[in-house]
């Protein structure tokens, strides 16, 4: 089979153009086709007015050597490479050891959880938080009542945060095993939809990542694996070797009661601040991280559409418009959009008392009616937190404790026209954008709750992405405070092993670890850390 990427065609095209097209595009005869099956398809919007789908394809012909002979110059052009998924090691047969544990039920932990049990380890999954659909009742108890669950919320319980988010399943990352295609079809065999094996920027929106996560709790379950809530874990049980070292024993867990084991992955997640201090206690080698701060920004998704794709706007195959923004400022910040979720809305995200904390989701359909995105500053610890591993949290609490002042000290958020914004004069009223964050938005002034350099970027950065995308800078588009929790504010250090570096036996994972930033990330970075904590078992 050859791999062909970068295959356009117009936005209307009937199914039968694609043959043709593939035969014009590698110099074939149609007898010499013999087939051909999707493997990605994404769109270029550059030129609004001819806006194009663009595929890759996996194709098979008669005589594939001499394509690939002909094409070996073009990138493009080459063989289908091998996406299966293989394990890099097995618990021996009747292996009764001491089980993994994974601390953390979110996509890093999900996956580790997992794997180690495909490979037949039987691991032992702690999460402080509840069941998903628990879960849910609690987080809608913050969103319609004000009422916060400290330990259940949109940061903790199955599934982690990516359960409330827009469930994009796209990132960055260096993927030369094809672990992110071992994620999508663990989530289509859990009932996503296919299409996000396909689909460039594929997503599966909160409602279908409930329903999968709980499918995947059963398959983890019925290999062997065991699940056990609201179980936080409070400290380490270490032994010291001759030579210094240190070597984890067991977990000491709210109750009191130490789980022993040898392997623990820490699949905790950007927000678990009490862990991240007993970590730092114990002495766990870590550091401070740059991350982000800001707001989310909503607009009608109708402005969003119009902007990015003129009178193909609401076209079937092009959905809900995305935007990705950013611009470097006089005062030496960066203005970036971040986390943009088109049909969505922006949603309460606190997991601590007295503190306001947003984010955005949607679902799989993105039919609501704003377009949100957070609009955050880079932010740095040598510059803006630089008292130690833990000062970043302790910067995050600050503007989260004045946003909740700002907003009414009730869990409303504080909010403010882009209009109103850039003329440096508090909101009294909003205009004609409705903002999505429950339990509610007060017009304020967001001065009294963001940093004066990240209000200074804002005001530059603004009109500069309104010349970008039209309207972007409307008056009455929305500002609602503060965006926090863009990434982990630390890095727990690891090894190549995967190991912390001074603590053997303790696996530091995904984003919470500062490994990862998002779901499928997430979820590959604990495939990686379970197959670590495999060949360690078994090595002995």
């Amino acid at each position: 089979m050859i791999r062909l990427s970068g295959l356009k065609l117009p936005l209307d095209h009937a199914p039968e153009a694609m043959a043709p097209a593939i035969c014009a595009r590698l110099g074939l005869e149609a007898d010499e086709l013999r087939g051909h099956s999707l493997v990605r398809r994404g769109n270029d919007a550059r030129r609004r007015s001819a806006i194009q789908l663009v595929y890759t394809m996996d194709v098979d012909v008669t005589d594939e050597a001499s394509v690939l002979a002909r094409f070996a110059q073009d990138h493009d052009v080459r063989p289908t490479p091998d996406t299966g998924y293989r394990f890099v090691t097995h618990a021996p047969d009747g292996w009764r050891g001491r089980r993994p544990v994974v601390i953390g039920a979110g996509p890093c932990g999900l996956f580790a959880g997992l794997v180690l049990a495909q490979m037949g380890f039987r691991p032992i999954i702690l999460d402080r938080g509840k069941v998903v659909r628990e879960r849910t009742k609690d987080t809608w108890g913050l969103w319609r009542r004000a009422e916060l669950n400290p330990d259940s919320n949109v940061q903790f319980g199955e599934g982690g945060a990516g359960t409330f988010s827009d469930g994009k399943l796209y990132c960055r990352v260096k993927d030369p095993r094809f672990l992110g295609r071992k994620v999508l079809e663990e989530f289509v065999a859990a009932g996503a939809p296919e299409d996000i094996l396909w689909e460039a920027h594929p997503h599966i929106g909160t409602f279908r990542l409930v329903s999968m996560v709980e499918a995947m709790r059963r398959q983890i379950e019925a290999l062997g694996g065991e699940y056990r809530w609201q179980t936080r874990v409070d400290d380490l049980v270490l032994e010291r070797s001759g030579d210094g070292a240190r070597r984890l024993r067991g977990l000491v867990l709210q109750d009191g009661s130490v789980l022993e084991t040898g392997q623990a992955i820490l699949a905790i997640g950007h927000s678990a601040r009490p862990t991240f201090a007993m970590l730092h206690r114990q002495g766990v080698e870590m550091q401070a991280k740059p991350f982000s701060i800001g707001v989310r920004i909503e607009h009608p998704q109708g402005w969003i559409d119009r902007a990015r794709y003129g009178n193909c706007a609401g076209h079937p195959d092009l959905g809900a418009a995305a935007y990705s923004l950013a611009h470097h400022c006089g005062n030496g910040r960066t203005v970036y959009s971040f986390c943009m979720c088109p049909g969505g809305r922006v949603v309460a995200a606190t997991s601590e008392e007295g503190r306001v904390v947003t984010n955005g989701m949607s679902q799989y359909s993105r039919a609501e009616f704003n377009a949100n995105s957070g609009l955050v500053v880079g932010i740095e610890p040598e510059r803006d937190y630089p008292e130690g591993p833990l000062a970043g949290i302790d910067f995050q609490r600050h503007w989260e404790s004045l946003a909740f002042v700002a907003g009414g000290s009730s869990y409303w958020a504080p909010g403010q026209t882009v209009g109103d914004f850039l003329a440096d004069r508090p909101s009294r009223a909003l205009g004609s954008v409705e903002p999505s964050y429950k339990p509610g938005v007060t017009p304020t002034d967001l001065s009294q709750c963001l940093p004066p350099f990240v209000i200074e970027a804002f005001r530059e950065a603004l009109p500069v992405f309104g010349r970008q995308i039209a309207n972007y800078d409307h008056p009455d588009a929305v500002m609602t405070g503060v965006e926090t929790r863009t990434s982990s504010p630390l890095r727990i250090t690891r090894g190549r092993d995967f190991q912390s570096i001074n603590v053997t036996g303790l696996y530091p994972a995904g984003e919470g670890a500062g490994y990862a930033g998002g779901i499928l990330s997430a979820a590959i970075d604990g495939i990686k850390v379970a197959e670590a904590v495999g060949q360690a078992i078994v090595s002995g």
